[in-house]
């Protein structure tokens, strides 16, 4: 696709995901269907189900050729990262959406050849839209983001969930006591798109987290790229766009110091249990 191509790919996907936004705000008027998947805090209703298909018919009435990866599984399954392929989460954050009707967003990632072109994550009740296409700046509505600044450990705000930080089978509790005693502090926002989404506009320094699955990060990893972040797995190595996993992100200065603490504290023996 050329640069044209991809500024009606933006054009289009914007009014896309705002009309998405609508129908969710009044779908608040009427009954709800909530029901849970893989356990009891991994819910999904009926709404993130039409705004999926909703969504998927959009992309694939205007490019039937293009592949999508999405949550509810009214996308495709493809097995590499060849040609253009759609991330795709109609609600993100679908517990906030239920419980709170805010911290909710919808996620849209393009990527060509494995390589990031478009994002678009709608903070819907915030009428927030992070976009970019990628060379041309990120913005946050109309407003251009700024390149990620140099943060020290100490003066970072960094959005980290306690469920990475108490006793658990994937990561020793340990392993970031430091820095959570370091920093200026904690923030979890519980939405994954709009935490990346905040660390590219500079709201937020950094953003950790054991298990993301690719419609979670995929439009926001391209943002971050945009405004000359960096984003890794917890081990420092580089994020698979296919499988589920750990994310690191931060400006390079604040994300090498945390990558470095954590391989020290691996050294040492505590253990990260990347997922499989």
């Amino acid at each position: 696709m050329n640069q044209k191509d991809w500024l009606i790919l933006e054009k289009r996907a914007t009014e896309w995901i705002k009309e998405a936004g609508e129908r969710l705000k009044q779908s608040f008027s009427a009954p709800l269907e909530v029901s849970c998947k893989s356990a009891h805090n991994d819910l999904v209703t009926n709404m993130d189900k039409e705004i999926e298909k909703f969504l998927v018919g959009k992309i694939k009435d205007y490019y039937p050729d293009h592949k999508i990866v999405s949550e509810e599984g009214f996308g495709d399954a493809p097995g590499s990262t060849d040609g253009v392929v759609w991330f795709l989460d109609p609600i993100d954050g679908t517990i906030n959406f239920v419980m709170q009707r805010r911290f909710f967003a919808i996620s849209i990632g393009v990527y060509e050849n494995g390589a990031g072109k478009a994002a678009l994550i709608y903070d819907v009740m915030a009428g927030e839209l992070f976009h970019c296409l990628a060379g041309n700046g990120a913005f946050r509505n109309e407003t251009r983001l700024a390149p990620l600044k140099k943060v020290a450990v100490e003066d970072a705000l960094i959005d980290l969930s306690a469920t990475w930080i108490k006793p658990n089978r994937r990561i020793d509790q340990d392993i970031l006591t430091d820095i959570v005693r370091r920093c200026s502090g904690t923030r979890a926002y519980g939405a994954a798109s709009i935490e990346l989404a905040y660390v590219a506009a500079g709201l937020i320094d950094a953003y950790f987290t054991m298990r993301l699955s690719p419609w979670d990060f995929a439009a926001g990893l391209i943002l971050i790229d945009e405004v000359g972040g960096t984003a890794t797995r917890a081990d420092g190595t580089a994020i698979d766009l296919l499988s589920v996993t750990s994310i690191l992100t931060a400006g390079p200065e604040l994300h090498g110091a945390i990558a470095r603490h954590i391989g020290r504290q691996t050294a040492s023996g505590k253990f990260l249990n990347e997922p499989h």
